[in-house]
């Protein structure tokens, strides 16, 4: 899964896939023991990727705007109270999990910097992309004329009363993404739960899955 990320894996020196339902495991309300039980299977994406999994930051997702730089070095964990992660280091991989919420992919094709958002609701409402590209503006010399943008499979009319992927696409021309940059998959989670992992579909009993974006060495 992923064809839709192709404008993100052609920046040179980044890759990025999209994870999505994993058959046979089970899943409940207990999102932190579904998310351990899929571990196995996202680490061995990781690591078929080219990275590790003790290179992989993931972002705590409290549904707010904060971000948080990243760098080569420490051990990654999940880093509490962001939402979004920003990183120019190579062998750093960024992770964001989605069950309707849109995991929002950056690159910068100039400096290589990349971010991944988790932007649903209340992420999209408090502007995390703009937020975003001005942290990468600010720490990396990134202009939002050199980055794709793509936003990768999300919860959408008429299954959801907001359109957050819409006001996603509006944010990023607002910040200055060109248009042809940017790119929405245009698929709805609750289309195929077959493929699809659905918090509103499956009514909070679902598993989670991941979107990654790495530079690689």
């Amino acid at each position: 899964m992923g064809d839709f990320l192709g404008t993100i894996n052609r920046v040179p020196g980044v890759k990025a896939r999209f994870l999505t339902r994993v058959a046979g495991v089970e899943v409940d309300t207990d999102r932190f023991a579904t998310v351990e039980r899929l571990e196995p299977f996202h680490r061995q994406a990781v690591e078929e990727m080219g990275f590790g999994w003790d290179g992989c930051w993931r972002a705590e997702q409290v549904h707010g705007a904060e971000i948080k730089r990243v760098d080569k070095g420490d051990e990654a964990f999940i880093v509490d109270g962001v939402d979004g992660l920003i990183t120019n280091d190579l062998g750093v991989m960024l992770g964001i999990y989605v069950a309707d919420c849109g995991a929002v992919y950056i690159a910068d094709k100039e400096t290589g910097a990349i971010g991944l958002l988790h932007s649903g609701k209340k992420g999209t409402e408090l502007g995390i992309l703009g937020k975003a590209l001005k942290m990468m503006g600010t720490e990396f010399g990134t202009k939002p004329e050199d980055v794709s943008v793509v936003l990768a499979p999300c919860i959408r009319p008429p299954a959801y009363e907001v359109d957050f992927a819409s006001e996603i696409r509006s944010q990023a021309r607002e910040a200055g993404v060109k248009d042809e940059h940017f790119n929405d998959c245009g698929i709805c989670t609750s289309e195929d739960t077959e493929i699809y992992y659905s918090y509103r579909m499956e009514k909070g009993a679902t598993g989670r899955m991941l979107a990654l974006l790495g530079k690689y060495e």
